[in-house]
């Protein structure tokens, strides 16, 4: 089973290399299996690189995915992180 939910980041610089990271290590926390997608690509959340390569800037809506238990908790933490400005 799989969950899925659109969000509009609020970092004030995206998902560049510290927002990033800590949406990784939050990414790799929940357990659960998550993608990032912006547009028609689709990321492993749990891999720095491939969230850097989505190029997600202040805006931009992405649609987080997750499966393998506890969906729903997880797009709760990933979208409170999401919306979150980690740059204030």
């Amino acid at each position: 089973m799989s969950a899925s939910r659109t969000v509009t980041v609020a970092s004030s610089s995206g998902l560049h290399a510290r927002p990033a990271k800590l949406f990784v290590e939050a990414a790799q926390g929940t357990g659960s299996q998550v993608t990032l997608a912006k547009g028609e690509k689709s990321v492993n959340a749990a891999s720095i690189l491939t969230v850097l390569s989505l190029g997600v800037e202040k805006g931009d809506e992405v649609t987080l995915t997750a499966e393998g238990g506890e969906e729903e908790q997880a797009l709760d933490t990933l979208e409170h992180f999401l919306t979150t400005d980690h740059d204030a």
